[in-house]
């Protein structure tokens, strides 16, 4: 062994270190015998330092070292840092290393050998060959699952359309290209809708983000409307894409005008019908009582009970107009600015009916409910409607109405509960029809109107309205409405 080196290992101060670091490290000299071997070195090769030391350092079998070794060519300069290579384990598997190599001089300047540092990335190349396979597999999926997407699209008849956070169309199917011609190289904001800026309702920031937006917007290309989900693609929680998929709604708009222009003329005839007709009752029934008052005692039976049954039937006929009235002009109030008490109406409606409650011997109690926005007159309405029902049809024997209300986040819920005979599961919905009454009606006064009414409110204001059975008998009448809504 050169005689320098073995002064210098003799001497190296940092013996101690060089055997704990965890990077394995070999001196050789200039003949590349190996004479220094740390610890590192045998746990990565297997080899110890006996087994080493003394040996021509191509005993590790380096890949490409073996075959171009480096170390002392002037060519390359030292350091060299980073270099891959690889050795052979004892046991004969191959070990992938990262490595610096050095040359070793004395104080002259002389060269006297080699250093070489080197870690174990064996298992870092297992996982990036896994992870890269992983990706590639994963890779070969997405394009799967993308060709398989786009096949469906296009064999829609509904016009779709994919574009990246930069608002330019990568795919459009057979039949939104059949509306917008060639996108070339456009955005979406130029390709569909004929703009040079980005739509100001575009909803693209919002689907990026996770979230499905509706929309309804008239593309300029056709002049027709569509109704247009705008979904996140992928379905991930990091989408790339925004997904168009749109329906021509063109006729369904003009239906729902046409049947809005239909239901505001029947509206109005109903109100002018009822009007009229209401106009001539009232002297009717004054006439029949002055009859019945200057008259009645000069009557036989016959003429008295014709009286009588004039009086009833211009009542009946005067209620069932009054009831048409009301459900006409369910649909044509606006919606108030402020919240309503919904129990200070109700009880005021109560007090309206405080002759019927006595006449019943009814006990009544309205809980706490929850306000709401809509019309004042309407929701006397539903009230009225709702109790009077209550009070008509409550048990002889167990005459109590209760009037709940629940708030939840969307809507709120408005409760009547009876306890009466009840209504039959046929009849359930048919009681909320005009002049439908339930089996249990029969001997009781009425028009038919008053549920109906119910219901129109409901529904005009975005609600439902139902009916199911109180445990124990009877029958609770639930009211849904949003919480806001404008129409």
């Amino acid at each position: 062994m050169n005689s320098n080196l073995h002064r210098l290992l003799a001497e190296y101060p940092l013996e101690t270190l060089l055997q704990t670091i965890p990077t394995g490290l070999f001196l050789v000299d200039v003949d590349k015998i190996i004479v220094y071997w740390n610890a590192e070195a045998t746990r990565i090769t297997g080899f110890t330092a006996a087994e080493a030391v003394g040996q021509h350092c191509s005993f590790l079998h380096g890949d490409p070292c073996n075959m171009e070794c480096g170390l002392f060519s002037e060519t390359t300069p030292k350091p060299e840092i980073g270099l891959t290579c690889s050795f052979r384990h004892k046991d004969g598997r191959t070990i992938a290393l990262t490595k610096n190599v050095d040359l070793l001089r004395d104080e002259a300047g002389n060269i006297i050998g080699g250093v070489e540092a080197f870690v174990d990335i064996t298992r870092l190349k297992e996982l990036e060959v896994s992870l890269r396979s992983a990706v590639e597999e994963r890779t070969h999926e997405l394009e799967l699952e993308k060709a398989g997407l786009r096949a469906v699209l296009d064999g829609m008849v509904d016009p779709a359309y994919i574009c990246d956070s930069s608002y330019h169309i990568s795919f459009a199917n057979r039949a939104m290209l059949n509306i917008i011609g060639d996108i070339g190289e456009k955005t979406c904001y130029q390709a569909i809708y004929q703009r040079e800026q980005v739509c100001d309702d575009c909803p693209l920031v919002q689907v990026l983000r996770g979230q499905i937006v509706h929309q309804e917007k008239t593309l300029p290309e056709t002049g027709r409307t569509y109704e247009i989900i705008h979904s996140p693609y992928p379905l991930e929680k990091s989408p790339t894409h925004k997904l168009g998929v749109s329906r021509d709604i063109t006729e369904r708009i003009e239906t729902r005008r046409q049947l809005q222009q239909t239901n505001r003329e029947l509206d109005a005839f109903v109100s002018t019908v009822s009007h009229d007709l209401r106009s001539p009752l009232t002297p009717l029934i004054g006439f029949a009582e002055l009859l019945e008052d200057r008259y009645g005692e000069q009557l036989d039976d016959i003429g008295r009970e014709s009286i009588a049954e004039i009086k009833k039937t211009a009542e009946k006929m005067k209620d069932l107009l009054e009831d048409l009235l009301t459900l006409s002009r369910v649909g044509q109030l606006k919606i108030p600015e402020q919240y309503l008490d919904a129990t200070d109406i109700a009880e005021n409606v109560l007090l309206e009916l405080a002759d019927k409650v006595l006449e019943r011997r009814a006990t009544v109690t309205i809980d706490r409910l929850p306000e709401v926005r809509i019309p004042e007159s309407l929701l006397m309405d539903l009230f009225r409607n709702l109790l009077g029902n209550a009070l008509k049809y409550a048990a002889e024997d167990d005459p109590r109405i209760e009037v709940s209300g629940q708030g939840f986040s969307d809507r709120v819920r408005f409760i009547v509960v009876d306890h009466g005979p009840g209504i039959a599961v046929a009849e359930r919905e048919e009681v909320f029809e005009p002049f439908k009454r339930g089996s249990s009606s029969k001997g009781s006064a009425g028009t038919g109107i008053g549920l109906a009414t119910v219901a129109k409110i409901a529904r005009v204001f975005g609600g439902n309205a139902w009916v199911e059975e109180t445990p124990g008998g009877g029958a609770t009448f639930i009211v849904d409405l949003p919480v806001s809504r404008k129409k």
